[in-house]
């Protein structure tokens, strides 16, 4: 399987730069896999596709204020994206570096509030560890002087309003690059109409990691490797998760990131096992799919990972068939933009 086989045109101007008005106000695109029919309306009528006994599930990570900008001791500029803490090492963390020079071992960072960070030996690829100075509260000072990861196809600096708009309402587990997109189009009232419809909601926690920007680099799809991320899956989600499976209710993952979690800890006897690990599953057309029955997700970029799940769970040509109707009806794509109902 190609890569050149997940690629379609997408307008620039289709790609949302800013979200909509309100978090529910936005578009929806609804995908019946049996039928292969597919409908469109308004956000908000995704209440009248669940039925009494579907079992949504959510990704409540919080994504960290984790771009910090600051200076070499030469005056030059710095860019550092935090990706995870070493373990071990409190101070220590891998991260993505970006300044006019290469950033080599020893050399030190000064940033807003006196925190500073040396460059320390080791690092794969792109990444580099990095040493930040002793702090009292390091995650409240990276929050006051970060700035949101906003993902790379958003062409604009981030703001005030993205603090709380790049977060979902049920944001709780601080650790994430990137927002879990699909869940941003929800609020607390539309959550409350489900639960009065019958429907339960249940959580678990994906810490999105920088390969969800990451291109693929491979031209074929089965040698692509998928970055770790750090899972948590509650026990009562388990047994919730395992009730529904047994009763044949249906399964709803709140976009790609718990549909991943869930395929991931779902073992050979298809039980979901609570508890924490790393995720590296990379899902794409032939992948059998053990838990999740439906899915709710954003549109995503040609030629991506994303893409390449959602394919596996409708088919390739069908979700292609709807991007090309979503294309010409003016959707808005990816982060921050409209909404997809696959089931």
């Amino acid at each position: 399987m190609q890569l050149e086989n997940f690629d379609y045109v997408l307008p620039d101007e289709l790609i949302a730069q800013y979200p909509a008005r309100s978090r529910d106000d936005s578009r929806l695109m609804r995908l019946d896999r049996q039928s292969k029919t597919i409908s469109t309306g308004a956000f908000l009528e995704i209440v009248d596709s669940f039925v009494p006994g579907d079992l949504l599930i959510l990704n409540d990570t919080r994504v960290r204020s984790a771009r910090l900008l600051g200076k070499k001791d030469s005056g030059g500029q710095v860019e550092l994206l935090l990706l995870r803490r070493m373990p071990g090492e409190p101070e220590d963390w891998r991260c993505l570096g970006r300044s006019s020079r290469p950033l080599r071992p020893g050399t030190l960072i000064d940033f807003a509030e006196g925190l500073s960070a040396e460059i320390l030996p080791g690092g794969v690829d792109q990444e580099r560890i990095v040493r930040f100075c002793r702090v009292e509260n390091f995650e409240a000072l990276i929050e006051r002087i970060g700035h949101l990861p906003l993902p790379p196809y958003i062409r604009r600096a981030d703001q005030q309003t993205d603090r709380e708009r790049y977060q979902t309402v049920f944001a709780q587990n601080l650790g994430a690059v990137a927002a879990p997109t699909a869940g941003l189009h929800f609020t607390q009232s539309l959550l409350q109409q489900l639960r009065l419809k019958g429907v339960q909601i249940e959580t678990l926690t994906l810490h999105v990691g920088i390969g969800t920007f990451l291109p693929v680099r491979v031209e074929n799809v089965h040698d692509h490797r998928m970055h770790s991320e750090a899972y948590q899956v509650p026990e009562s989600t388990a047994t919730a998760v395992n009730r529904a499976k047994q009763e044949g209710r249906r399964v709803v993952a709140l976009g790609t990131t718990a549909a991943r979690t869930l395929e991931t800890a779902t073992d050979e006897q298809g039980a979901l096992v609570p508890g924490a690990g790393e995720s590296e599953i990379f899902i794409f057309p032939g992948y059998k799919f053990k838990t999740v029955n439906g899915l709710v997700t954003n549109f995503h970029l040609p030629k991506s990972t994303l893409l390449m799940l959602v394919s596996a769970l409708a088919g390739r040509e069908f979700i292609l068939e709807a991007y090309q109707r979503a294309i010409a009806e003016r959707f808005r794509f990816f982060s921050y933009g409209d909404c997809m109902l696959i089931l």
